[in-house]
């Protein structure tokens, strides 16, 4: 913990760093996922972003969307996408009540505040489009009305490796509406292990007791927007996107709004770790899930995008004082 001048600051961030330890403890009741990675699951939920987790099959990703929403006492929503899933089926629609003689719009799956969006790239992209809306305003536009979503408003979709059968892959307009994208990998032989022992005789979901309210995450969210980040920071931050746009690997680099993307991330992450302020530390913890995926590399390879960051990390300098 980071020591401060001013007597409330201090007691606010202690105040969010054990909430978000409660919080983490919570969803490791039910989830075997490494600290690292669960505390950018848990950043991209604070800032107000969305998460794209890209893997095979079976590896623990819709567990961890209902661990997120038990933990927080949180709706949760679930979209299982298809080829054949219309926008509809997601946004919901109008139904005509004969007893009333009116219509009746009727709320989709999208209506929840944590939401899982399955297999997002099975989907067709007219279908997948229809979230663009939802996710950059929380709000969604049906029969000539605009309607709120919940709030507090979290997207968690999977996605399978595009080289699997029958999927559509992300335009980049929709990549760029994730504040992080995460590949969660097979776990190591002592975390299956540990898998196996939780998976025996009960389902490890119902260890989990609601560690944070509602309420205490929308004060968390707005806690972000508050963590300071110097200008020295922001520049820093510019010249890591405007990096990007160079690197011979490149085609098409970080756009303005990913440095925007960066910055609230960083933010959050300063939070989580019980800071009032941005550290270089917090810029590139975030750095490779936030700007990764809003590359487009010559080979289009994910991981060639997340050489490229690394590369850029180590390459441009970190201010100093």
């Amino acid at each position: 913990m980071a020591i401060f001048t001013d007597q409330e600051t201090q007691d606010q961030a202690q105040w969010a760093f054990g909430t978000v330890e409660q919080w983490q403890q919570a969803v490791r009741e039910a989830v075997v996922i490494t600290p690292e990675k669960l505390r950018l699951i848990l950043i991209t939920f604070l800032a107000r972003g969305h998460l794209l987790i890209e893997d095979v099959p079976g590896l623990g990703k819709t567990m961890i969307a209902k661990a997120l929403a038990r933990s927080v006492q949180a709706d949760f929503r679930r979209i299982q996408c298809t080829p054949d899933l219309l926008p509809g089926d997601i946004t919901g629609g109008s139904i005509y009540d004969q007893r009333e003689q009116r219509f009746e719009f009727m709320p989709g799956p999208i209506f929840g505040h944590v939401v899982l969006v399955d297999e997002i790239n099975r989907a067709s992209p007219r279908t997948q489009s229809s979230l663009l809306e939802a996710m950059a305003e929380g709000q969604v536009s049906s029969d000539g009305q605009t309607r709120p979503l919940p709030d507090p408003f979290f997207i968690m979709a999977t996605q399978n490796p595009v080289e699997m059968a029958g999927t559509f892959p992300l335009p980049e307009a929709q990549l760029d509406r994730f504040l992080t994208r995460l590949t969660l990998g097979y776990p190591e032989f002592d975390r299956e292990v540990e898998i196996l022992a939780r998976e025996a005789h009960e389902d490890p979901l119902l260890a989990i007791k609601p560690a944070v309210s509602l309420s205490e995450i929308n004060t968390l969210q707005k806690m972000v927007r508050q963590i300071g980040c110097v200008r020295a920071l922001q520049e820093y931050m510019v010249r890591l996107t405007k990096a990007t746009r160079t690197h011979p690997e490149v085609l098409i680099g970080v756009s303005p709004r990913g440095g925007v993307a960066l910055q609230r991330a960083s933010q959050a992450m300063a939070l989580v770790r019980g800071r009032d302020f941005v550290t270089p530390d917090d810029i590139k913890s975030a750095a490779p899930a936030v700007l990764a995926h809003r590359l487009m590399t010559r080979d289009r390879q994910i991981e060639t995008a997340h050489t490229v960051i690394s590369e850029v990390l180590d390459e441009v300098p970190v201010p100093v004082g």
